[in-house]
């Protein structure tokens, strides 16, 4: 714990603009949407993990069965584990882009005051 007492800055924004931004309607909406994705999304992605370690754990006979050549389904599903973290991402990004940015800049622009 710092002994050093933090001053506000002139040009920073006040701790009641914070508390006052904290308590609007805005900043409870950005919250609702972020959460509407990521938590739906990040127990999809948990749900689609553990089937993947229950079954190379449990289910070696169909993990082993051969596809192609050497690549069995056990080796796709492991690969589509990265495949499917990148369209996490790209999502994310999509949603954070059209949903949550714009309201995010009209929250910052009441924080600095510049009254957006």
């Amino acid at each position: 714990m710092s002994t050093v007492e933090h001053t506000p800055s002139e040009s920073g924004p006040d701790a009641q603009k914070w508390v006052d931004v904290q308590a609007s309607e805005d900043f409870a909406q950005l919250k609702h949407r972020l959460r509407k994705f990521v938590f739906p999304v990040s127990g999809l992605f948990l749900a689609w993990y553990l089937l993947y370690v229950l079954l190379a754990d449990y289910a070696h006979g169909f993990m082993s069965t051969k596809v192609i050549g050497n690549i069995n389904v056990g080796l796709i599903f492991g690969l589509l584990q990265f495949v499917s973290t990148f369209v996490i991402t790209t999502l994310y990004v999509r949603h954070a882009n059209k949903h949550l940015d714009p309201l995010a800049e009209k929250l910052r622009g009441e924080i600095e005051g510049d009254g957006k």
